[in-house]
């Protein structure tokens, strides 16, 4: 197999390699790079039409895409330590904090992104500044759900460390990288943040 990879401040591959540091396993890697337009390049395209990473090439020729999918490979295979929860409930709980957090707030940091960020006008055509403006805001207000949610517990679904805190550990991450930083008054998700940070795979 071999897993194509871009650096940061990429979120959606530094999810997988999170994942797989966490789990301890080391897989074949072929860097893409986002800056130099190599995931928009004829050779990679050939791999994923979409133009996006991460993307994970297996043995039969199958290439699967979308980090949550990569990662959920890579848990049936290797189950231990779980970080798609134990359980019924708890891997409902698990998938409903990641529903959440890609749902609630990557789609207007992504917004932010796309429409006001220098880097992406050489791409986004046309942007609409103004309509990426208005997502600033309400990007801060769901930090404000996620600060609640975590007042009192360690991790997002009140049990363990699991896929919900590696998404919501790479959205924080990219938001910040794009101007969005976690207001102080939210300690509880400050605190968290310090927490999965300080954690040997957030530096995957």
């Amino acid at each position: 197999m071999l897993l194509y990879d871009s650096a940061n401040p990429a979120p959606n591959p530094r999810r997988v390699r999170i994942f797989l540091a966490e789990k301890g396993m080391r897989v074949p890697t072929a860097h893409v790079s986002i800056p130099a337009g190599e995931h928009r390049g004829e050779d990679y395209l050939k791999v994923n039409p979409l133009g996006q990473t991460p993307s994970l090439a297996l043995d039969d020729g199958t290439v699967l895409t979308e980090s949550i999918s990569i990662c959920r490979y890579f848990e049936a295979l290797h189950p231990e330590p779980p970080l798609f929860g134990i359980g019924a409930q708890d891997i409902a709980e698990v998938d409903m904090w990641t529903r959440r957090v890609e749902m609630r707030l990557m789609i207007p940091v992504g917004m932010v992104w796309l429409h006001t960020h220098p880097f992406t006008a050489r791409v986004v055509k046309p942007q609409f500044p103004e309509f990426g403006e208005t997502q600033r805001q309400r990007a801060i207000a769901v930090m404000g759900e996620f600060d609640r949610a975590l007042d009192g517990q360690e991790f997002l679904d009140g049990r363990r460390y699991s896929m919900a805190d590696i998404v919501l550990l790479t959205t924080i991450d990219f938001a910040a990288f794009i101007g969005l930083t976690v207001p102080e008054e939210y300690e509880a998700l400050r605190a968290w943040h310090d927490r999965v940070s300080a954690r040997p795979s957030a530096a995957a």
